[in-house]
């Protein structure tokens, strides 16, 4: 009987205890496409000298500078979503034995 008593305290107690939950750094950088670390070339500069010419570079180049300025937001964002994805993980693993249950 006491042996039964004895392992079902210990158990019971081993049921309480707080997981183990290290923080180490995330990989949210490699949810970025590899093809962003090139970055964005900008437009070529035009073989001749018209203004024609150089009204078609400007509007090229500030085309490549949407491109490059849309993934500076984008990997703003999948990074932030992918901190706060991490930080709600380790949250529901800190919550305890009791919060997991009821949580």
């Amino acid at each position: 009987m006491r042996m039964i008593l004895a392992a079902v305290s210990t158990l019971s107690l081993s049921a309480c205890a707080a997981p183990i939950v290290t923080t180490s750094p995330s990989a949210c950088a490699a949810l970025l496409p590899q093809s962003w670390k090139a970055g964005v070339a900008g437009a070529p500069i035009p073989d001749g000298n018209t203004i024609g010419d150089w009204i078609a570079f400007g509007d090229a180049q500030t085309g490549k500078l949407d491109q490059a300025n849309g993934r500076t937001k984008d990997a703003m964002e999948i990074v932030e979503r992918c901190e706060a994805r991490d930080a709600a993980a380790v949250k529901r693993a800190t919550r305890g034995f009791f919060g997991r249950i009821f949580g």
